[in-house]
């Protein structure tokens, strides 16, 4: 099944999806229109640049991310990691070819319990694609730059302020001269709110960094991720998953996409995840 791309007329900051039509410098003051900025990064600027994704997370996008973080299919993360490259290749003409890549840490319990770091996985072979695509990227894996300093609580089913207060606090960089002066393109796998993101970037300007821009897989727009109903509904279920008292996503087969790379499709009981960003 054909995974879709991000598209529509979107946020030129976080990617959100907007009602109104692109940018129009001749509409008053104020008005989305004339921005291209979505209602919270004219508010509130984001500490980063730009976040970009390779596409909006439902399925069958949402039920292979479910299959490596769930049922740890890590086959998986080299073919997600060519998509999620097709999305850091949309930075390329604006952001620096030298950039420090930091996937978006766990916390060492949720290491422990999972095994792995996601989006640690999806950097890497994203990093991989990008040799070849866009090799003028000279892009440089920092996997151990953030720390997560406390568990936080699931984001799911949190409104936008709780979400921002989950993360305050919640990450710190290792050594600040790892990032003085120079630009990061932070990693993870989902973006919901950017309550994560936010937070991931401002401790990395904090420390020096020259810039920070964000690259997920997957990006859930602030209409659907804010469904009241589907939001319990979704904390409930990743309580269940990661406390293995419900089945996990299953992979049934292999879909290929268009352009020839190979994606994990699966037959699911739930199709809710826990977003990161």
């Amino acid at each position: 099944m054909e995974i879709p791309i991000l598209s529509g007329n979107l946020c030129l900051c976080c990617g959100d999806l907007l009602g109104s039509p692109a940018p129009d410098p001749a509409k008053p003051e104020g008005d989305p229109a004339r921005t291209g900025l979505c209602r919270a990064c004219r508010m509130v600027p984001p500490p980063f640049v730009k976040a970009v994704a390779y596409g909006p997370y439902r399925d069958p996008l949402r039920s292979a991310i479910h299959a490596l973080k769930y049922e740890r299919m890590h086959p998986a993360a080299r073919r997600l990691g060519r998509l999620l490259a097709v999305a850091i290749g949309q930075l390329a003409a604006e952001a620096p070819a030298k950039m420090l890549v930091v996937p978006v840490p766990l916390h060492r319990s949720k290491y422990a319990q999972r095994g792995f770091n996601q989006a640690r996985s999806l950097a890497v072979h994203a990093i991989e694609a990008l040799r070849r695509t866009h090799p003028q990227m000279l892009l440089t894996l920092a996997p151990s730059t953030l720390m997560r300093l406390r568990p936080t609580e699931s984001q799911a089913g949190l409104t936008s302020r709780e979400r921002r207060l989950n993360v305050r606090g919640a990450f710190s960089v290792a050594d600040p001269d790892t990032v003085a002066q120079r630009h990061v393109l932070l990693i993870d796998d989902i973006f919901t709110t950017g309550a994560t993101a936010r937070a991931a970037a401002r401790e990395l300007v904090r420390a020096g960094a020259a810039s920070v821009w964000v690259a997920t897989l997957a990006r859930a727009t602030k209409a659907t991720a804010f469904r009241s109903g589907a939001a319990s509904f979704e904390e409930e279920k990743d309580d269940t998953y990661m406390a293995g008292t419900a089945p996990a996503p299953t992979l049934s087969r292999i879909a290929h996409h268009p352009t020839g790379q190979t994606i994990y499709q699966e037959s699911i009981h739930s199709s809710h995840d826990q977003p990161s960003f």
